[in-house]
């Protein structure tokens, strides 16, 4: 259970959040949903290897989209990703494969945090 009396961890004051959006046709949501998880195995180990990295989330919407959110504490860090041979050239040919577009990729600095 989510203790909502908690401090919130102290972040750099340089943090980004990245996000990187895809889309896909909703009737291939499990061939996206199977190959997102196929794919973890070697973009986890990779992504962990990166200084910087505070956390990493994805999630696929059987509504057709996929979003990866990952918190760096600085721009340059969270940009690694953009030239990472797992993300960058083999997780992309292999969702591409199952019908994934990929939309965006968009770096955030952190201007504010909230207790909630």
């Amino acid at each position: 259970m989510l203790d909502r009396t908690t401090v919130p961890e102290s972040l750099p004051t340089t943090a980004v959040v990245r996000i990187s959006y895809a889309t896909f046709d909703p009737s291939r949501f499990d061939e996206v949903d199977a190959m997102s998880k196929k794919i973890s195995a070697y973009i986890v180990p990779a992504v962990r290897q990166l200084p910087g990295l505070l956390h990493f989330y994805s999630g696929v919407s059987a509504k057709g989209s996929m979003v990866q959110v990952s918190l760096w504490d600085t721009d340059a860090h969270a940009a690694q990703l953009n030239d990472l041979k797992e993300m960058a050239v083999d997780g992309r040919r292999d969702m591409e494969s199952v019908g994934m577009t990929f939309i965006s990729k968009v770096h955030y600095p952190i201007d504010q945090t909230w207790t909630i």
